[in-house]
């Protein structure tokens, strides 16, 4: 009950916000709710509504709902759909990874930044934000300084992307679903900014770029158990031999990529009524506004101000970066 009642004041306020969102984007459709949702989330999160008491509730909100939400997304989607990315999706998906992490490490050491710093921003890019951050910061042994300001700089240039993309990829690819999924799902930082950026566009690409990013947060636990065999000793080589034992890898697979597939897979037998799929559909839909309204409320433009220029400058290099590779690997291998 406790735990409910700290949830609450946040988790109304993103229901309201929301709501509202909606309601304007009745009068201007070709906007969408959910950059309405954002805008008013990021002023009301920065002005009236700047308090601690919804913090928690914004949380919740910005990461649990958005879990339902994919869980809730598997009914809406066979096998099949999920195969549509091919072989060449997730060849994209693993040679954008690797890319991301070799041109973030570069930046990272060209600006003058610690080895453990960069590798975080190299997890944080190429994964998936905060998570994958927090999955690879023991591994490396990383300070909590250096956790709090990539998990920073990772959501910051995540949002920005979160909004450029759809822009982007309407003058790039005419919103043509699979090249578009593939941009967006392939190179925003967390899940959250995936569905964000991807319910700009139309339905079709929130669930293609959805089934991408799945596949990048899979591929956490191939990063995870690398960084356990690299060096981490400052001015010696990333593959220098190292000494010691190992860092102990703890990466698994989050629940809800799993109850995405389990359900993808009921609804793929045929036994699930159309009813329960359409309504899984506008349920996830309702979750991804509540949830897109916490994220524009945590961003925090003081928290922007705060990092300085020096390590803004090493985010949008690599999210520019990003965008950069995934155009040249999307041209090679989507025809």
């Amino acid at each position: 009950m406790k735990k409910l009642k700290e949830i609450l004041p946040g988790f109304l306020v993103c229901l309201v916000i929301g709501l509202l969102a909606q309601q304007i984007a009745q009068f201007f459709p070709s906007i969408g709710a959910a950059l309405f949702a954002i805008g008013i989330g990021m002023l009301a999160g920065n002005t009236f509504l700047n308090n601690d008491i919804f913090n928690i509730g914004t949380k919740f909100s910005e990461s649990r709902l958005l879990e339902y939400s994919i869980v809730l997304t598997g009914l809406t989607l066979h096998l099949a759909d999920i195969m549509g990315i091919g072989f060449e999706g997730v060849g994209f998906i693993a040679i954008q990874m690797t890319l991301t992490i070799c041109i973030c490490y570069f930046i990272g050491k060209k600006l003058g930044f610690s080895k453990k710093f960069s590798l975080l921003m190299c997890a944080g890019n190429a994964v998936c934000g905060s998570s994958a951050i927090g999955t690879v910061a023991p591994i490396v042994d990383a300070d909590s300084k250096d956790k709090g300001i990539s998990i920073t700089i990772v959501n910051v240039t995540g949002t920005i992307l979160m909004v450029v993309l759809p822009f982007l990829t309407a003058l790039l690819y005419n919103h043509e679903t699979l090249r578009t999924s593939a941009m967006i799902g392939g190179t925003l930082q967390s899940i959250g900014q995936v569905i964000a950026s991807a319910v700009m566009v139309n339905g079709d690409v929130v669930e293609f770029a959805t089934i991408f990013k799945i596949v990048r947060i899979i591929f956490v636990v191939f990063v995870a158990i690398s960084y356990s065999r690299i060096n981490l000793e400052e001015h010696q080589s990333l593959f220098a031999k190292k000494k010691g034992i190992s860092a102990k890898v703890k990466a698994k697979v989050p629940w809800f990529v799993i109850g995405f597939f389990i359900l993808s897979l009921i609804v793929s037998t045929g036994i699930i009524p159309t009813v329960i799929s359409t309504t899984a559909k506008m349920i996830s839909s309702q979750f991804e506004i509540i949830a897109l309204a916490a994220i524009g409320m945590r961003v925090k433009f003081k928290d922007l101000i705060k990092e300085g220029p020096k390590a803004m400058l090493y985010g949008c290099l690599t999210g520019g970066s990003q965008v950069v590779i995934a155009f040249i690997l999307i041209a090679l291998l989507f025809h």
